[in-house]
């Protein structure tokens, strides 16, 4: 869904960090690698940029036709 704010374990900011990596994986860095640059060293922290994925664009498909429905079932 939304990349979490802090980590679930520790505590430590970690959403700031998430666009940054994301950008530069994608332009061919080793994912180990830019972790290690964005200073987030802790397993922990790790697992929650490496583990989240984007689904905001599928679940807000659904919340848009419930919209309609409520529309048209109102009128």
């Amino acid at each position: 869904m939304i990349v979490p704010v802090r980590c679930f374990s520790c505590g430590k900011v970690v959403g700031d960090k998430y666009e940054s990596f994301k950008k530069r994986v994608q332009a061919g860095e080793e994912p180990g690698k830019v972790l290690d640059d964005l200073g987030v060293t802790r397993y922990c922290c790790r697992r929650m940029i490496l583990s989240h994925v984007e689904i905001i664009d599928e679940v807000i498909k659904f919340h848009e036709g419930k919209e309609n429905l409520d529309l048209k079932g109102g009128e």
